[in-house]
């Protein structure tokens, strides 16, 4: 059989303004994608399901991603739980139940590992998904993105569709949200280090104890792993398709971690800052540890590519050049 071409399928990308968003849009023109469709939020709410009902027969996608929704760190979850919950599970409601009624066959739903248990097994496997009680700092976001893969995962059993969740590790990259409040902690404390040259201040001041550990993975390496398993899916791979039918949800990380301090050293010197580091306990911490096991992903055939310094100087460049 012929392989079919990615760059030969009509491909929407909801959410394309956010970081996951553009990584995906920069990874298809790279594939040669022509017909990449997304639309400004001003014009389309992807909460009106009318709206986007419309917009989706008319412009017919083979395949549509979903990079959407709202996000934030763990000052923006705690302070505004309503509005994590709401927008993120009709957002995913409303593009899941959508792409079935077109008949869009595939479809690619991403999650966010902050929907494992918080005293979770290390590393998380898939099969730990609601073995435990979530973290309260991020409870929220965790269960409407439950709901969304949940959603997926009933679509594939009911209907025999072959919708897929990915479920990425902490991500960072150009474009990510770097505002002080509501950022997470990897844009944060690059923007820490920066602010604190530029005004020659010799303390960075970094939320709780700098003890927890955390998984990051530079967002262009999801989209590369977004477009290899589309390829798989697109070409009718049997060792893709049985792990669906299996398991609709997929982790994808980097298998590195290290402490939220090490981090911090990490880009006080890469940002040549020379910062003494003081850490404010009266910040929550959040999850000890976090790393995913990637065991499926690895079988599959796919792995994390760029280094996390590598990784960081990039988005430190991207951080100088447009801020």
């Amino acid at each position: 059989m012929k392989n079919k071409l990615l760059k030969n399928f009509k491909i929407y990308v909801a959410g394309h303004n956010g970081m996951v968003g553009r990584a995906v849009v920069r990874y298809l023109k790279k594939e040669g994608v022509k017909k990449i469709i997304f639309v400004e939020r001003k014009k389309l709410n992807l909460l009106n399901s009318h709206a986007l009902d419309k917009f989706i027969k008319s412009k017919k996608p083979d395949i549509v991603i979903n990079c959407a929704g709202r996000v934030g760190g763990i000052l923006a979850n705690s302070s505004y739980p309503v509005e994590f919950i709401n927008e993120n599970i009709f957002i995913q409601l409303n593009l899941i139940n959508l792409s079935y009624k077109y008949k869009i066959k595939h479809f690619v739903n991403l999650g966010s590992s902050c929907i494992y248990p918080k005293n979770s097994k290390q590393p998380i496997k898939e099969k730990y998904l609601l073995s435990n009680e979530l973290e309260k700092t991020n409870e929220a976001y965790a269960l409407a993105k439950i709901v969304g893969l949940k959603v997926c995962e009933f679509y594939n059993q009911q209907y025999k569709t072959d919708f897929f969740t990915l479920m990425p590790c902490n991500l960072y990259g150009p474009f990510d949200n770097f505002d002080s409040k509501n950022s997470h902690f990897i844009p944060a404390l690059i923007k820490k280090f920066i602010e604190a040259k530029r005004r020659k201040k010799n303390v960075v001041e970094i939320w709780g104890s700098g003890l927890p550990r955390r998984e990051v993975m530079h967002v262009d390496d999801l989209a590369n792993a977004i477009g290899y398993l589309l390829k798989l899916k697109i070409n009718n791979s049997k060792k893709l398709s049985k792990i669906i039918k299996i398991n609709s949800l997929i982790n994808v990380g980097s298998g590195q971690e290290f402490q939220i301090k090490k981090f911090a050293e990490i880009i006080n010197r890469l940002t040549l800052s020379n910062k003494k580091l003081k850490f404010n306990k009266k910040f929550p911490d959040g999850t000890k540890r976090k790393i995913l096991d990637i065991s499926i992903l690895k079988k599959i055939g796919w792995k994390s590519k760029i280094n996390l310094y590598d990784g960081l100087k990039n988005t430190i460049s991207w951080y100088k050049t447009n801020y």
